[in-house]
């Protein structure tokens, strides 16, 4: 019997559609630093524990697609290919991977906090790991190597306690608003 592949309905593109657009907003409120604070990860996090692996992570694709012609959703109202390849292009990879992590776990668990929160920990982790190893090459390219306490010093600790914050009221919100969306 030949499995019938699964495509997305109108409401999943619209779903899609106001995500990305919830996550190009979300990257547009920043605090400037060497990497900016800005609130995409509440945003990808929140995305794809509502709606999950699938919707959320092509609602990044998305986003990450729209910023690479040019639309200027990312951070600091930029756009373009040449973010991608600059010093905050690892952490827009790592988003991808995010909305894998946090989606799957939001499948499989129907909305609970704590492994929804768990989840999230790790999507963002993962997504530093992108962004540090990406922002140390492009940095080296172009300066003398730092140090990896250095690196972590400008690219994670600042942005331990803001995520934190943001993990938490991701969860929570999530946790609400998931039983109301089909």
């Amino acid at each position: 019997m030949e499995k019938k592949k699964q495509k997305f309905k109108t409401l999943d593109l619209v779903y899609i559609g106001l995500s990305s657009a919830l996550i190009a907003i979300c990257s547009w409120i920043a605090i400037p630093l060497a990497v900016p604070i800005t609130l995409q990860t509440l945003g990808i996090c929140v995305v794809s524990g509502i709606f999950g692996a699938k919707k959320g992570t092509f609602s990044v694709l998305i986003y990450i697609l729209l910023g690479a012609i040019g639309v200027p959703v990312f951070s600091g109202f930029k756009g373009g290919i040449g973010v991608l390849f600059g010093s905050t292009g690892g952490y827009i990879i790592g988003f991808v991977f995010t909305a894998l992590i946090v989606g799957t776990v939001s499948d499989k668990t129907s909305g609970n906090l704590i492994k929804t929160a768990i989840s999230m920990v790790l999507g963002v982790l993962v997504c530093y790991a992108f962004g540090t190893a990406f922002f140390a090459f492009v940095y080296a390219k172009t300066n003398e190597p730092a140090s990896l306490g250095t690196i972590l010093s400008w690219c994670v600790l600042p942005f331990l306690l803001p995520d934190a914050v943001k993990i938490i009221f991701a969860a929570v919100l999530t946790s609400r608003l998931k039983k109301y969306v089909k």
